[in-house]
């Protein structure tokens, strides 16, 4: 499935990967998971293994058929460096995005340690974008394991945000979204927490997107974060000026 997204902070989803599994406390409710079973029932073919981990081939080549330049999610429907997806599998969808200079493609992942012990065997154009995702405290280790890919923009997806993350940090970041968990079972998220990340992202110069406040209507609740709606964005290609700096530490 690639298609337009309403994901707020990119254009498209390309999943050329479904499925994966739980390994950490932002996995509980897990929105891919309800929507892959919801497409098997539909008898969508993509999905007709539900959940488990598939390799979807017939989809590496969508990319070239998009005409205008988009900010692509790559694999919305699972994760790219899940451990049982091959290394040669993993480095076609590279090739991919490498020759699809015009896209702008973002990987993300619960598991930077499996992608950096890649990284070097990978290509890392400057159109491809590397991010994790971090929850809660709990999982602060994954950043170390981040900052060692040479990806032009490293992100982190603060997504759901489950505990206060006061010294979140920011050495070689390069953006951070932050969202609270949305539909069935959404566990609350606290305006503080949100807070201390965007203050620490202001004083810090890295681009802060606030995603939703979420809940069991995440319309109802919206997205407006003291007054104002908080869209900012990585600086990529911009003539002389070329890719943001990271935060130093």
């Amino acid at each position: 499935m690639a298609q337009d997204s309403r994901i707020e902070w990119t254009d498209a989803t390309w999943n050329p990967v479904t499925g994966c599994t739980k390994i950490s406390a932002g996995c509980k409710h897990c929105y891919a998971e309800r929507m892959a079973k919801r497409l098997q029932a539909m008898g969508t073919q993509q999905y007709r293994n539900g959940f488990a981990l598939t390799l979807q081939p017939q989809m590496l080549s969508l990319p070239f058929r998009w005409r205008s330049p988009r900010r692509v999610f790559v694999n919305s429907m699972s994760d790219l460096f899940h451990k049982d997806v091959p290394l040669d599998y993993i480095r076609r969808i590279f090739v991919v995005m490498q020759r699809c200079p015009q896209h702008e493609f973002q990987v993300l992942t619960k598991r930077p340690e499996i992608a950096a012990s890649y990284a070097n065997r990978l290509p890392w154009p400057p159109n491809v974008w590397m991010g994790t995702s971090v929850e809660n405290a709990l999982v602060l280790h994954r950043l170390p394991s981040l900052r060692e890919i040479p990806a032009a923009v490293r992100f982190l997806s603060v997504e759901p945000l489950l505990g206060p993350l006061p010294r979140l940090p920011l050495t070689g970041i390069h953006w951070v979204i932050v969202g609270g968990e949305s539909g069935p079972g959404a566990r609350v998220m606290k305006p503080e927490w949100v807070r201390q990340i965007r203050e620490r992202c202001v004083s810090s110069g890295v681009p802060f997107f606030f995603k939703q406040w979420g809940g069991v209507n995440k319309k109802r609740t919206g997205r407006v974060l003291d007054g104002r709606t908080w869209d900012e964005m990585p600086a990529t290609r911009d003539g002389e000026k070329g890719y943001l700096r990271a935060a130093q530490g």
